[in-house]
């Protein structure tokens, strides 16, 4: 497979520049259908994608732990979500930051990934049927919750695809606010030091929920696609008898 940059026609800036950049610097150029690296990614799982990032020495292959698929059916089906992430970052009332001036869900762009950043050990669902109504009317594919979300009979009547830790029934305004859209998050978790950066790719399916970093995407697409011809062929061979250690050697 050709480097998708040949495809594209971009320059991607360095990693240095890309981390002081936000959600508009990467949308502009990526968001939406004629995104070509999230056509391509369409192919993969997030097992293939983390797989990818494993070789090239991303922490955890970009997993992002506790984060499962409730929405449109609880861990089954095929639903799969891949764009571009626009984060949210909610923080205790008392914090001194601000709270943001307007509503973050009027401000989605189409074909992005909502990741919703919430402080660990709050009982308040972060997120509500009507965000999720409200953002599949821009034209985002999904949402992510680094917490609780609530109505979830709505976001199945919706078929929106949510990914969360858990549920909830209260709403945040008692504990919480949100101070600041498109920059970056740290995933609120003491098993991983993960960050979440606008415009990095999310990719959500039945397996979980990964991050893909947007100065990886070109190196990652072509690693994923010779380790899922190497295990199709594996596939065929141990079906035959071939042992896995065999295979190995053979193909990979």
């Amino acid at each position: 497979m050709l480097s998708i940059a040949v495809h594209l026609r971009i320059r991607l800036p360095d990693i240095a520049a890309q981390r002081t950049l936000g959600l508009a610097r990467y949308l502009g150029n990526m968001a939406g259908p004629q995104d070509a690296i999230v056509r391509e990614l369409q192919k993969y799982t997030t097992c293939d994608v983390s797989d990818a990032l494993c070789k090239l020495k991303c922490r955890n292959g970009g997993f992002l732990s506790g984060l499962t698929m409730w929405s449109p059916q609880r861990q089954d089906g095929p639903t799969k979500i891949i764009g571009p992430a626009y984060t949210v970052k909610y923080v205790p009332l008392d914090d001194p930051i601000p709270k943001y001036p307007s509503h973050y869900i009027d401000t989605v762009p189409k074909g992005a990934v909502i990741f919703v950043s919430c402080p660990p050990k709050i009982p308040n669902a972060v997120y509500g049927g009507l965000m999720s109504t409200r953002a599949q009317a821009s034209g985002a594919v999904g949402s992510v919750i680094d917490g609780r979300f609530r109505d979830l009979q709505e976001q199945r009547q919706l078929e929106y695809p949510v990914f969360a830790r858990d549920v909830g029934t209260a709403p945040p305004a008692e504990l919480l606010k949100v101070a600041a859209v498109n920059v970056p998050v740290k995933l609120q978790t003491d098993e991983q030091d993960m960050e979440i950066r606008p415009g990095d790719y999310l990719v959500a399916d039945l397996n979980g929920v990964v991050v893909l970093p947007v100065e990886l995407a070109e190196q990652a697409l072509p690693l994923m696609q010779k380790q899922v011809e190497a295990d199709d062929q594996m596939a065929v061979e141990i079906k035959k008898g071939m042992t896995f250690t065999e295979a190995s050697k053979k193909f990979r």
